[in-house]
This record gives structure tokens, C-alpha cells and sequence, in this order.
């Protein structure tokens, strides 16, 4: 599936509809070059979770934690990792439990290390705005396009 969105506001909403769709446990891939849109994505989706506070890219600490309304959520930003065994030496995996949501910005820099995803968000630049590019990659996933 394919969109255009015009602006920030859109992208935030878009955020907010993925996060609806979700049931927990959910592995969402975030990518696109830089400025393409993906923090905004997350804060649209912790915020429809119910995060109030501010919402950053873990460019330094690689992940941070949202615990909201019980739910565990972590948004990792891999984009200075070098090495994909970097992220097995921090326990990537254990965050992943099957119920926390996990969601990926540059998830091209962990290879096969990463969990598979659920959903795959291409973002980028384009002269209206920012294109995104959703696909599923399981039921789950499936389940999430559904809602659109």
C-alpha cells in the first residue's frame, strides 16, 4: 500500500491508525533516509497508545522504553550500530517477547539479527509531502493492513 502524506500532522495520524491496529507483540521495520518522517511515525503511534511526553530518536542509548497503560513498547533507533552483533551483545531479542511492541528505525543496519517483522514502513522524501510504502510480512501484519 502506498501513501501520501502532506504533511507532518499526516504522518503523525498515520502513526495513530498503525498503533489502533495493534494488539501487542507487534515487530514494526521503520525506514527511509534521514528527516524521511520515521520519529514522527513513532510519536503519532506512542502518543495514540497514550504516551504523553516527549518522544525522541534513541540515536545515542539505542532503544528507549515507553511503559504505557501496562503495555511495554521500544522504539530503537539502529542507525550507528556497525556491527549486527552489537545488538546480540545488548540482547535484542529478549526484548521481543511476544507481547511488547517493537518498533525498528533503521532496521537494515541489524540484518538478520533483528526478529522478523510484522510490517515494513517505507519512508520518503517527494515533492507533496513524504510517500510511504506499507507491507506485511505475517498474519499479524496482515491484520494491521486491514485497517486501512
Amino acid at each position: 500500500m502506498l501513501f501520501d502524506l502532506k504533511d507532518e500532522s499526516e504522518t503523525v495520524a498515520l502513526g495513530a491508525k498503525v498503533a489502533a491496529a495493534t494488539q501487542g507483540g507487534e515487530i514494526v521495520y521503520l525506514s527511509g533516509e534521514l528527516g524521511a518522517g520515521k520519529t514522527t511515525f513513532v510519536r503519532g503511534f506512542l502518543n495514540a497508545l497514550g504516551h504523553s511526553g516527549n518522544v525522541k530518536s534513541p540515536t545515542y542509548t539505542l532503544v528507549e522504553p515507553y511503559s504505557i497503560k501496562g503495555n511495554n513498547v521500544y522504539h530503537f533507533d539502529l542507525y550507528r550500530i556497525n556491527d549486527p552483533e552489537e545488538l546480540e551483545a545488548m540482547g535484542i531479542r529478549d526484548y521481543c517477547d511476544g507481547e511488547s511492541i517493537c518498533l525498528y528505525e533503521w532496521p537494515e543496519q541489524g540484518k538478520e539479527v533483528l526478529p522478523a517483522a510484522d510490517i515494513i514502513l517505507s519512508l520518503r522524501h517527494s515533492n507533496s509531502g513524504r510517500k510511504v510504502e506499507i507491507e506485511s510480512k505475517s498474519a499479524k501484519g496482515e491484520q494491521i493492513l486491514k485497517q486501512f
